[in-house]
């Protein structure tokens, strides 16, 4: 089907207001300053118990924002990675997603602001993806968590640190890792997939943009076949955690994110998939003015509280 009317408004409007990422820009620290002074939305913050932001001491400075529920302890924990293309977005842009997780799951959310590229190519961003799991695993008990029910979460660039979260822990030995939610992630450097082709010119992303985007995180090219960084690559993905992959029609990603579904499920790894018709990459954190988006809310939350209630 065609891209949602609304959500074809609201597009045009983000892709006015964000800066032409490998043509009119091609500074990642410009591209950050002009998105940082883009207002923000006029919407008040989903209310959750108590935000606080941390640094944490290992192995590197980390900075994290935890976002703690109204509910008895112990609850899960949620280790989420926002998205951005490896290159930009940080803990402020992933704000609402974090507290929708929070409020409506009753889960501890551990938002993580990992190094960013070019300044920090891969694997930076995985070692940070990794830390923070660690870290979250041996401190979910003094967060008021439960150790043995961490989940790892993230959307696009977050979506594919969250994926290789699990293929890392599955095969270093843990931590554990029960559940994987995958937001339209990254799931090939190859940028060669028919949706990429059909939705090149977007809306919102383009093939352009995840071009840049990637020259800036694999500067190595021959890198993007580490499964570290091409997660649909990896050999085998037995053993990995039950996943919910959600994708959206009208992206480039689509094809990559729902080629990682089947995979998954061709290992015999428990997996719920769901395409958002109509809808475009950056749909998910818009639930406050998109139909689509607070389904896409609605379900992330229904499958947590399933796997770990």
């Amino acid at each position: 089907m065609p891209l949602d009317p609304l959500a074809a408004k609201i597009a045009d409007i983000m892709t006015a207001a964000f800066p032409r990422i490998g043509t009119e820009v091609t500074d990642a620290a410009e591209a950050r300053r002009i998105l940082a002074a883009a207002p923000p939305p006029d919407v008040a913050p989903i209310p959750v118990a108590a935000v606080e932001d941390r640094v944490l001491g290992t192995p590197r400075h980390l900075p994290v924002r935890i976002y703690r529920p109204d509910s008895p302890a112990p609850a899960p924990v949620v280790v989420f990675f926002h998205g951005g293309g490896f290159v930009l977005c940080g803990l402020d842009s992933h704000d609402r997603p974090c507290r929708a997780l929070a409020a409506d799951t009753g889960m501890i959310v551990v938002s993580v602001d990992y190094r960013l590229a070019p300044e920090h190519p891969f694997p930076a961003a995985v070692e940070d993806a990794r830390a923070a799991v660690a870290w979250a695993h041996a401190n979910a008990a003094a967060l008021g968590g439960d150790p043995d029910r961490i989940v790892v979460a993230g959307d696009s660039a977050g979506g594919n640190l969250a994926a290789v979260a699990c293929l890392a822990a599955r095969d270093s030995g843990g931590p554990p890792i029960r559940f994987q939610l995958l937001v339209y992630p990254v799931t090939d450097a190859a940028r060669d997939s028919p949706s990429y082709r059909e939705f090149a010119a977007g809306p919102f992303l383009t093939a352009d943009h995840m071009r840049w985007y990637l020259e800036q995180y694999l500067p190595d090219r021959a890198r993007g076949g580490d499964p570290h960084a091409s997660p649909l690559r990896a050999p085998d993905l037995a053993g990995l955690p039950p996943a919910c992959v959600i994708t959206a029609e009208c992206d480039p990603l689509r094809d990559e994110g729902e080629a990682y579904a089947t995979r998954l499920a061709d290992a015999g790894v428990p997996v719920r998939a769901r395409r958002f018709d109509g809808m475009f990459h950056g749909f998910y954190g818009l639930d406050h003015v998109l139909p689509g988006a607070r389904e896409a809310r609605r379900l992330s939350a229904g499958v947590l509280r399933d796997a770990l209630s």
